[in-house]
């Protein structure tokens, strides 16, 4: 059957497990996420925000 593709946390990251969890939904390499993620934080400090706010709105992975 169809599974639903849902955006969650991943069990397998390196601090709270949102670029993994991106990175499997886009089913792309989690450290291509995690240097995008580096280089949007090194612009104004917004990643670090948002790294926070993903990290409390994403539910974890079952």
């Amino acid at each position: 059957m169809y599974e639903e593709k849902r955006l969650r946390r991943s069990r397998n990251g390196m601090i709270c497990g949102v670029c993994g969890g991106i990175a499997e939904y886009f089913c792309i390499d989690p450290t291509l996420v995690r240097l995008g993620w580096v280089i949007f934080s090194a612009m104004g400090g917004s990643g670090i925000l948002a790294y926070v706010v993903a990290a409390i709105i994403m539910p974890r992975e079952d």
